[in-house]
């Protein structure tokens, strides 16, 4: 699904905010019909993740201003660096756990596009 001007807007506003201690931030976009549902879900995912260690930083977005994409959901995760999201990746791999919970969120949203990008530094 092509992504709207109005979300490619808030993306770009993710990348320049709340990264200071990020080298790496992935950017999920998602529809969801019930968002406190979503909420709870990720915060529980959260939790785990912080008990296996992870160093990501999660949080989400709602587009409130943005036209045809109003409502949908924007997630960032943020990285030390690209090495810290290839770790929380294998660990998805072989963790039943963290497995589980992404499937418990596929039942209460629907991802539309997922990027990761990594700043530019001179």
């Amino acid at each position: 699904m092509k992504i709207k001007t109005g979300l490619l807007a808030l993306i770009a506003s993710l990348l320049l905010v709340g990264t200071a201690n990020a080298d790496t931030l992935r950017v999920v976009v998602l529809q969801t019909a019930d968002v406190a549902a979503y909420i709870k879900a990720l915060e529980a995912g959260k939790v785990l993740l912080k008990k296996k260690g992870s160093s990501a930083k999660i949080r989400a977005w709602l587009a409130r201003y943005a036209g045809d994409d109003t409502g949908s959901v924007v997630v960032s995760v943020e990285y030390p660096n690209l090495a810290a999201l290839a770790s929380d990746e294998a660990m998805f791999s072989s963790d039943a756990e963290l497995r589980a919970w992404l499937v418990s969120l596929g039942k209460v949203r629907k991802v539309v596009s997922d990027s990761i990008y990594e700043e530019l530094k001179p």
